[in-house]
């Protein structure tokens, strides 16, 4: 069906899991497509363009990159329970980054001569620089204690109320579960050691476990490019163009666009519309038709040409 919600995903994926919970508080019924961890992917850059970071949410033919445009549409065409206000996605953003960094470097520093070659390869190329397990591995204990910082900010915010956003789950629940779920899934034990001091947080850790991930029934990627290729973009999907855009650019210009940390594979297409919350690109391909590309303004470059 056109307009069913078809996420590429991997189960092991925090960024991922940000938008399996999205789909727990609101009740959502969507398809998953189970996408590789590392190139090739050939099932999945023929809808992105190049782009190849998990998650990507598909309706019909249009692709949504990047978890934060994929939260925004989610919460749009299923506005209840309210889950995302404005000031969230800066708490968003600095979880995504900020906080996600120590995490990043506690597991990975843990687990050190278990990492997969291929794995370390892959995120090298994606991320431009070495994937040091033995540099994580000595910035454990400060990582950790970066961690448990948050942790506190976290049971501190919990005095409010059951969720950050007080009595119903919001963004902001969502931002901290991406770490405090990776984190477990990999070290639960030493995840539960540190979270024992903060009795509000772990109450809460398992009050967004049981919430569960929607609805959820698996697609195979030929289906799921099929459906692509049977459909044309949604026009009511498209954003409203901001004529005073900073970047200067009219729907129609030839453009590219990246991310501005990391995995910065250009993508080429003409541009639909940008405006301060996203850009709507169009790209024509010859196996899938024509596809629009819905990027989150923030965290991504626009460029002409």
């Amino acid at each position: 069906m056109a307009d069913e919600i078809i996420l590429h995903h991997y189960w092991n994926s925090p960024f991922s899991e940000k938008v399996r919970l999205l789909f727990g508080i609101k009740g959502v019924a969507w398809r998953g497509v189970i996408q590789p961890v590392i190139m090739p992917k050939p099932d999945l850059i023929p809808l992105t363009g190049g782009y190849r970071r998990i998650p990507v949410m598909q309706v019909g033919a249009d692709i949504f990159i990047d978890s934060a445009a994929i939260m925004a549409e989610i919460e749009r065409r299923h506005p209840q329970p309210r889950v995302i206000r404005g000031a969230d996605w800066a708490l968003n953003a600095w979880a995504d980054r900020i906080l996600f960094q120590p995490t990043v470097a506690i597991i990975f520093g843990a687990i050190g001569g278990a990492i997969d070659p291929a794995f370390v390869k892959d995120r090298e190329a994606m991320s431009g620089r070495p994937f040091d397990a033995a540099a994580m591995k000595a910035a454990g204990p400060s990582a950790r204690g970066q961690f448990r910082a948050a942790l506190g900010w976290l049971e501190a915010q919990l005095g409010d109320g059951p969720y950050v956003g007080g009595e119903r789950p919001s963004l902001g629940d969502i931002a901290f579960w991406l770490n405090v779920w990776f984190y477990g899934s990999v070290l639960k034990a030493q995840l539960e050691q540190d979270i024992s001091d903060f009795p509000q947080a772990a109450a809460w850790r398992e009050r967004l476990t049981a919430i569960g991930c929607g609805t959820h029934t698996e697609m195979s990627p030929a289906e799921a490019l099929a459906i692509a290729a049977a459909n044309e973009p949604d026009a009511a999907l498209q954003i409203a163009h901001d004529p005073a855009d900073p970047s200067g650019l009219s729907p129609g210009a030839s453009v590219t666009m990246c991310a501005d940390d990391y995995g910065c594979d250009p993508i080429a297409g003409s541009l639909v519309s940008a405006n301060p919350h996203a850009i709507v690109i169009s790209r024509q391909t010859p196996e899938l038709g024509r596809l629009n590309l819905h990027f989150p303004r923030a965290g991504y470059v626009l460029r002409a040409g």
